[in-house]
């Protein structure tokens, strides 16, 4: 396995959408920002997150995340915030641009992968993302099968 980056040692991540990758074939990732209020990162630092049927919309030359089902803070006091609303990621224009192009013309999807903390702040990894087919899933289900029967089958040579 791989060395990890100095970048990849920084984040810690709170939740991911394993799913995903299963659904979907993912294609591009972004590095997005997204507008929290205060009570929302102080249950994202709880662990109370999920990204699982959450989606990324072009809404108005801005990207919003809909579904992101951020769960109530325990210390809340008077202050709350809606559960699921729809929130604002924060891009470059350039990526926004890109983003836009891609998901109009051609008919992909923007998937939330994953949510961690970088230097602090709450970021979530968004890609640009295309459907499975079922032939496409059984394939990698397929492909994933043969992989783990080959490093049984090593693992059972070493022993000999």
């Amino acid at each position: 396995m791989a060395e990890k980056t100095e970048r990849q040692k920084a984040e810690k991540i709170i939740a991911e959408n394993r799913k995903a990758s299963h659904d979907y074939l993912l294609i591009e990732t972004f590095e997005a920002g997204i507008a929290l209020v205060g009570t929302e990162v102080k249950a994202i630092r709880e662990g109370s997150v999920n990204l699982r049927d959450s989606f990324g919309r072009v809404e108005d030359g801005e990207i919003f995340v809909h579904n992101l089902h951020i769960g109530a803070y325990s210390n809340r006091g008077y202050s709350d915030h809606e559960a699921t609303r729809r929130r604002k990621l924060l891009l470059h224009k350039s990526e926004i641009r890109k983003l836009i192009g891609k998901t109009v013309e051609r008919g992909m999807t923007l998937v939330p992968v994953r949510m961690y903390f970088k230097n602090g702040r709450v970021k979530i990894a968004i890609s640009l993302a295309k459907g499975k087919k079922e032939h496409d899933r059984r394939e990698t289900v397929k492909r994933r099968e043969g992989e783990r029967d080959a490093r049984a089958a090593m693992k059972e040579r070493r022993r000999e």
